[in-house]
């Protein structure tokens, strides 16, 4: 029997949140040792000196699962045929710039790509966004693609669920995997609510694990909604391979699915749930059959804590939806 070949499109291919990601895609590690990967590398025109060197490096890898390496500052050629598109290029945030300003100056981009995938792409492609402010940016792309169907466009929230698994399982003394029924809420930001009170620790509440209800309120919360920055200030960089864990385990759970009884976190195009507006890309709990889609974990309950918080990550998102309004084709 033939093996499987899978297309993967990876932009700004010569980053390093790609670096890390595209030897993991080659090494077989996420579609399995039987399924042949083809990844095709997109990067601006400056920087495809640095992306023919990472060519050749995942060929001297000598990996069995990769099929073939294209490299391309064309769009259309990155995004031809590929199964998933993985858009991790954007221009970062320069110094003293504000939110704002990065949306508007990464929203083209996502307009250029967005097309680009619907005109391009095979008919059961699954795009994850991954360049901040990936919501956002996640939204731009979907409503200039709108042949690709709206559930299949995501926006990456799963490393913001590892970096609050962790950090549960530290205070309470645990390992990762004991840490179930996480969510992230909304948006990649700072306003994100990390979700403690649907959360279990060993099959029970995790507040009944974690009694100290101010740490969890005024820690954690506060320290998962700002790690990002805090690795930024410690490093001088942006997460890099912890990113692109988040972008891999993402596909992971699309491609085998979510383990029985507990969920993950992941920016969808909402349907309305939970009184979200339908079309915002919103940050939800899901789960996964390993089918390529997610479904949304309902009847879920927050406190007054947890409502406000909820609240005001929905008012963020849809204030960035009306600062990119000229970019959504009606």
């Amino acid at each position: 029997m033939a093996a499987k070949v899978v297309r993967v499109a990876v932009t700004g291919a010569a980053g390093r949140v790609s670096s890390s990601l595209i030897v993991r895609l080659a090494s077989g590690e996420v579609f399995g040792p039987e399924t042949k990967v083809i990844l095709q590398l997109l990067e601006l025109p400056v920087a495809m000196k640095n992306l023919e060197g990472a060519m050749y490096e995942l060929q001297d890898c000598g990996f069995s699962a990769l099929k073939d390496v294209i490299v391309t500052d064309d769009a259309n050629v990155a995004f031809k045929d590929c199964n998933f598109a993985l858009l991790v290029g954007a221009a970062p945030r320069g110094p003293g710039e504000q939110r704002k300003d990065l949306i508007l100056k990464n929203g083209p981009i996502f307009v250029g790509q967005g097309k680009a995938i619907a005109k391009n792409a095979a008919s059961d492609v699954r795009v994850l966004v991954v360049g901040n402010p990936c919501n956002t940016n996640c939204l731009i792309a979907q409503r200039n693609g709108r042949e690709v169907p709206a559930d299949r466009w995501h926006a990456m929230t799963r490393l913001d669920h590892n970096r609050a698994v962790s950090a549960l399982a530290a205070k309470a003394g645990v390992g990762n995997e004991v840490v179930t029924c996480v969510t992230i809420w909304g948006n990649h930001s700072n306003t994100q609510y990390p979700d403690f009170t649907n959360a279990k620790i060993g099959g029970k509440p995790a507040t009944s694990v974690i009694t100290d209800r101010g740490w969890l309120e005024n820690t954690f919360v506060p320290a998962t909604q700002e790690r990002g920055k805090f690795i930024i200030d410690t490093t001088k960089v942006s997460s890099s391979f912890s990113a692109a864990n988040g972008a891999l385990d993402h596909v992971k759970s699309l491609v085998h699915g979510t383990p029985a009884g507990d969920w993950t976190s992941a920016a969808i195009v909402s349907k309305g749930q939970y009184g979200v507006p339908e079309g915002l890309v919103f940050g939800y709990p899901c789960t996964a059959t390993g089918d390529g889609n997610w479904n949304v974990v309902e009847g879920l309950k927050l406190d007054a804590f947890g409502e406000a918080k909820f609240k005001k990550t929905l008012e963020e998102l849809l204030q960035e939806q009306d600062v990119v309004k000229d970019l959504l084709p009606s």
